[in-house]
């Protein structure tokens, strides 16, 4: 099975038209070969194994179909952009990474699934530079609000230091691939499949920090989110969209290779690069996530976050992760 659509894209005037009037009218509807009726979803993604797996595992299983919808899916470079897009009603539901966590705990959006435990970020520098304390005063690039951030954040701190002693260049992320390799830059807060792009401009690059360092304190799960306005006024559609990436996730967890091909073919990439990048994730099946948001292991993951947004100055205090997880929609969509 081939996916229906791979981006928002608008081709002509009068398609433009069309996709305004739908998104003021809602997400609509449409029909299956069979001739059922489907509702259609806009869904954000990350082009990334994380962020791409479940979906096109869904699409080609046909899993988002057996449940009555028919997806539209739209790639993002990061987790605040689709974060925006579901607050202005240009997408239902999307993907982040953990560096985008605290949009949910501040009431942006709710994370309706987890999705894995993600280890792929990375402060990486120029050769010669060979530790964290070796940054300082140096020009470290990072997109903002993304796990990258996160993880220098994290990093400056494990040797004493804060962003004040480096000189931080706010960028996206094609773009801290482009500068890193033409030497503009000295480090970067940035995550794989990028770095090994990176890695083939230079290859003698150093890695000086990853998340699995700070495990002990922080966890870093992915999440599936949704906007406000669908979580709260569409949760018929929340459940459609839970049991679909719940097969998914099961799917994905008992056909690795078979999940890596998909994504490669969704991503048209080499199947041995997605390979690369999977094992930078820990995947989880539905009956794991079950267990881990009843006995409050989910929680525990969001508070440790929620403790490093509040230091991070992205939240002014801890919020309570039952206040933006639907861990109870999650489980009830499995039964």
């Amino acid at each position: 099975m081939t996916s229906r659509k791979r981006t928002l894209g608008i081709v002509a005037v009068a398609v433009s038209m069309i996709t305004v009037l739908a998104g003021c009218a809602g997400s609509g509807t449409s029909t299956s070969a069979a001739g059922e009726e489907l509702e259609k979803v806009r869904f954000g993604y990350i082009g990334d194994f994380n962020g791409t797996s479940l979906l096109a595992v869904a699409e080609d299983q046909g899993f988002w179909e057996e449940n009555g919808l028919d997806v539209e899916t739209s790639v993002f470079t990061n987790g605040p952009l689709q974060i925006q897009a579901l607050g202005t009603g240009d997408l239902d539901f999307g993907y982040i990474g953990p560096g985008a966590m605290w949009l949910p705990a501040s009431g942006q959006a709710k994370v309706v699934a987890i999705n894995t435990l993600g280890n792929a970020d990375r402060v990486i520098a120029q050769p010669g530079i060979t530790s964290i304390a070796d940054l300082k005063g140096k020009k470290i690039a990072v997109p903002e609000g993304t796990s990258g951030d996160m993880v220098l954040t994290l990093a400056l701190e494990s040797a004493g230091m804060t962003k004040a002693d480096v000189e931080i260049v706010p960028m996206d992320a094609a773009t801290v691939v482009s500068a890193f390799s033409s030497g503009q830059v000295d480090a970067a807060g940035i995550w794989y499949p990028l770095i090994s792009t990176i890695k083939q401009q230079v290859p003698e690059l150093t890695e000086l920090a990853k998340n699995a360092d700070f495990a002990d304190s922080v966890s870093f799960p992915t999440a599936f989110v949704s906007g406000i306005d669908v979580a709260t006024e569409k949760p018929e559609t929340v459940a459609k969209v839970l049991a679909a990436l719940r097969q998914a996730m099961d799917y994905r967890a008992e056909n690795t290779d078979e999940t890596i091909a998909l994504t490669a073919t969704m991503l048209k990439l080499e199947k041995d690069a997605v390979a690369a990048d999977a094992k930078n994730s820990e995947v989880l099946t539905s009956a794991e996530l079950d267990g881990y948001t009843e006995d409050g292991t989910i929680d525990k993951w969001f508070t440790g976050m929620n403790d490093y947004f509040v230091g991070a100055g992205k939240l002014p205090a801890p919020v309570d992760p039952s206040t933006y997880y639907l861990g109870d929609e999650f489980v009830t969509a499995g039964k």
